[in-house]
């Protein structure tokens, strides 16, 4: 397949996660070691053959299989806003805001001009839900040493 989902995925998502790998035109990520859950992300078709509008992420569990899918839609994230702007494509007019696997001989990607920045961002807070961060450890509290309160001196003040 022409996508180059390597490249989509390397160069506009930049995703900093812990273990990943792509297979095809997905990607499948261990965003927490030693943790079941995987998230894969793959690109969410239309009802076009090889046209996709946004990208697909789905946790999945090794026994219990999908248990949570999200679609985040190219256009929702300004992904090709700078690339069909300058072809004066707006929404509701065909090619807006989507990637078509039809060019394979083309010299361009089909996702050249993304800019993966907000996808990235709204990627990174569907992962940091399902696979938040360890707690930080922090060294024991120590207990604050407390002068004790002399009767005097509150008896004073009242």
């Amino acid at each position: 397949m022409a996508l180059h989902a390597q490249q989509f995925f390397d160069d506009v998502l930049e995703l900093p996660l812990h273990q990943y790998a792509i297979v095809g035109d997905a990607l499948y990520a261990s965003p927490q070691p030693n943790s079941p859950l995987r998230l894969r992300i793959d690109f969410a078709p239309t009802i076009r053959h090889s046209e996709y509008d946004g990208l697909r992420l789905r946790v999945v569990h090794p026994e219990q299989g999908v248990l949570d899918t999200a679609i985040l839609r190219f256009a929702d994230h300004g992904t090709f806003a700078r690339r069909d702007n300058g072809r004066d494509l707006v929404p509701g007019r065909d090619g807006y805001a989507v990637i078509r696997d039809w060019h394979a001989h083309s010299s361009q990607p089909p996702w050249h001009g993304a800019d993966g920045t907000r996808l990235r961002t709204a990627i990174e807070q569907y992962a940091h839900f399902w696979f938040p961060p360890p707690p930080a450890s922090r060294p024991a509290a120590r207990p604050v040493a407390q002068p004790a309160p002399t009767t005097g001196a509150w008896s004073r003040t009242r």
